[in-house]
């Protein structure tokens, strides 16, 4: 297991300055947002075969974990992004996507539109993934379509092809109260990627407003919050993956990089 980043928060900055921050810091992967202006354009990557990014990355001793392609609607535009981000991770020797399971459609629940509208449209895209060698793994969002576990069985139900997954992220679970070393166990075939977020629950202010209000959770980076990162990591061991651990930076109170140098000494212990 290895220690890597998503790079949104550098969205300011181009690749060769957030690769140059990887390989100063000890950090060995990067979840790379992709889209136009994004840190990887698909269409640049297209034209040239990849030769630019590949040789930005290999010559920093870095590697690309993945190509982020997040966006929450179900439509024809971010289907159309998702599939550029495939090819765009064929030529660079990518092997997973990551994407978002998109918001309940108009008038819909979220388990009707899994069930209704979710297997053509990512039954399609895994079509088109999985003929390029290309896994697409959905980060579980609660505010999408894959809140909890019923949601994830009923959708891998409804798409049962094996290059649909999770890039699995325990914070969206925790707050929840949902068992996020029980889900490790049971969805160990999906978790293509993962994410490192951790949680922070206020137990005072959940006391005084109850579960129904705001206000007494948060993100935070791994170790600054609730979750035990060495039973969540050995629970990701005995279910087979042995991958990236992609810090997800959105902790107000951390500055970007100071918050990806505690993220990646914390985890280390455990990698």
């Amino acid at each position: 297991m290895h220690v890597g980043i998503l790079t949104a928060p550098f969205r300011s900055e181009n690749l060769a300055h957030v690769v140059g921050f990887a390989a100063g810091n000890g950090i060995g992967a990067l979840e790379v947002v992709t889209g136009p202006g994004s840190h990887i354009d698909p269409e640049k990557v297209l034209a040239d075969d990849g030769a630019a990014v590949k040789k930005l990355v290999e010559k920093a001793g870095v590697e690309i974990s993945s190509l982020a392609c997040y966006g929450t609607a179900l439509d024809d535009a971010q289907k159309e992004a998702v599939k550029s981000g495939v090819l765009a991770a064929e030529k660079l020797g990518v092997g997973v996507v990551c994407t978002l399971a998109g918001m309940p459609l108009e008038g819909k629940s979220k388990m009707q539109t899994i069930e209704e509208d979710c297997p053509g449209y990512f039954g399609e895209l895994c079509d088109f993934a999985g003929e390029r060698g290309i896994r697409i793994a959905l980060e579980n969002w609660f505010a999408t379509n894959i809140q909890h576990l019923d949601h994830w069985k009923r959708l891998f139900e409804v798409v049962p092809v094996e290059n649909f997954g999770l890039n699995y992220d325990p914070s969206h679970l925790y707050w929840q109260g949902i068992d996020h070393i029980g889900a490790v166990e049971e969805f160990a075939d999906r978790i293509f990627h993962t994410h490192a977020k951790d949680c922070r629950v206020m137990e005072h202010k959940l006391r005084r407003v109850g579960c129904l209000e705001g206000g007494w959770w948060r993100y935070v980076i791994p170790g600054l919050g609730g979750i035990d990162w060495g039973q969540y990591t050995s629970a990701l061991r005995a279910a087979g993956y042995n991958g990236v651990l992609s810090i997800e930076h959105e902790d107000p109170w951390v500055g970007r990089e100071e918050g990806f140098v505690l993220g990646r000494r914390h985890l280390e212990q455990f990698c």
